[in-house]
């Protein structure tokens, strides 16, 4: 602020340097102002920080080293001929007020009043640090000379102990002298590295791409490769081993379906017994299935045809024989409500077979009647019929 104000070369008409000297003295102002206002107390406000942690005894808060302070700070005494100065400054928090001091002994600061120190200090001696001779004991030095002899063998063999440690700070040290050479190392050691680094990814790429993992890889360790070299994959069965099992099944299996009914395919076979299975819907589950509902053909010799046609023209026990143009003459039936005569086909037989037929009722079918007729009627197994389809065995729908 003074030095502002000698800078701005004004001078009063009024100034006298022989009388005032500066402009300082002529406006009977101090240099630093208000600063300087206690100072013939032998006070002087400085800019104080604050050297280590501390907790105000005021308000209990706790105050970080390094804040910054406006304190009185004035001289309390010596230690020898360093001067010791106490500081005194106001808490930012409460109204309580905090005195510190130097102390050259241990080269600290001491709380006097206002505050507790946050303890986190360490013994020099344990911490392999130089340790400050103390005043006493340089006067013992400097007139005992025994004493002098056995200090400085300790000083030797302090000296052997920290040598490895000193060697190693020194080595550190001349390193760094080129440094060229040094950047030159690391830059290469820099790129073998990101080479090694970059080779790595490749493979972890290429090792993901291959077994479709989407989780980062974790680096190798000599540990995983013994683990790995322990374990051995085999599948239970080789694919010789399957070839024959699968042969063996193929032989022992049967050559037909198990499954019961005709098997629906795209062959012509297939098409014509589904078309037939569908026909045979519709009719009645109490009704006889034969071989004209499933649309069986069967093709017969001729001497199965001319012995249908005979069986055909020679009547039946019990039915008279009428001749083919005399329909008219046919007799009727008997009106006492006894059963009816069948009907016989028109047939051409001998007229002298005519009048030996008497017209006799038809007894309900009996077991003979069915074997004659069966006998009557050609049997599918026969060597004179040649079947082309016969599925009389199979079950209604």
């Amino acid at each position: 602020m003074g030095e502002r104000k000698g800078v701005n070369k004004y001078y009063p008409p009024d100034f006298n340097p022989e009388k005032h000297g500066s402009l300082n003295r002529y406006h009977n102002s101090h240099p630093l102002r208000e600063r300087a206002r206690k100072l013939s107390q032998g006070i002087l406000i400085i800019r104080f920080e604050m050297p280590y942690n501390i907790w105000c005894d005021g308000c209990k808060n706790h105050i970080g080293m390094g804040v910054r302070y406006n304190a009185e700070k004035k001289k309390v005494g010596n230690y020898y001929t360093t001067p010791i100065y106490r500081f005194r400054m106001k808490c930012h928090l409460c109204v309580n007020y905090i005195e510190m001091q130097t102390d050259p002994a241990n080269c600290d600061y001491v709380i006097v009043s206002g505050a507790q120190r946050k303890e986190e200090r360490w013994d020099m001696e344990d911490n392999e640090q130089v340790l400050t001779t103390e005043h006493e004991k340089k006067q013992k030095l400097e007139t005992d000379a025994m004493f002098r002899l056995e200090h400085g063998e300790a000083d030797r063999s302090t000296l052997k102990k920290a040598l490895p440690t000193l060697s190693h700070i020194q080595e550190a040290q001349s390193a760094w002298k080129d440094d060229f050479a040094l950047n030159s190392m690391l830059r290469k050691r820099f790129r073998e590295k990101k080479k090694a680094m970059q080779e790595e990814e490749e493979r972890d790429q290429a090792l993901q791409a291959k077994a479709s993992l989407a989780i980062p890889l974790v680096p190798e360790t000599e540990d995983d490769r013994k683990l790995a070299a322990l374990l051995k994959f085999h599948t239970l069965d080789s694919y010789e081993d399957k070839q024959k099992l699968k042969r063996t099944e193929i032989i022992s299996r049967s050559w037909f379906s198990s499954t019961p009914g005709p098997r629906t395919g795209s062959s012509k076979a297939g098409s014509v017994l589904k078309k037939l299975a569908q026909n045979r819907r519709c009719a009645p589950v109490g009704s006889p299935i034969t071989v004209e509902d499933l649309g069986i053909v069967r093709r017969r010799s001729r001497e199965a045809l001319e012995n249908l046609r005979l069986a055909a023209e020679t009547p039946k026990p019990g039915e008279p024989w009428v001749p083919e143009g005399n329909t008219q003459d046919r007799p009727a039936s008997p009106p006492d409500g006894s059963p009816e005569t069948a009907e016989t086909p028109r047939s051409r037989g001998p007229p002298g077979q005519a009048g030996k037929r008497q017209d006799r009722p038809r007894s309900p079918p009996g077991p003979s009647q069915e074997a004659a007729a069966s006998q009557d009627t050609p049997h599918p197994g026969t060597l004179s019929s040649s079947l082309v389809a016969d599925y009389s065995d199979s079950e209604s729908c």
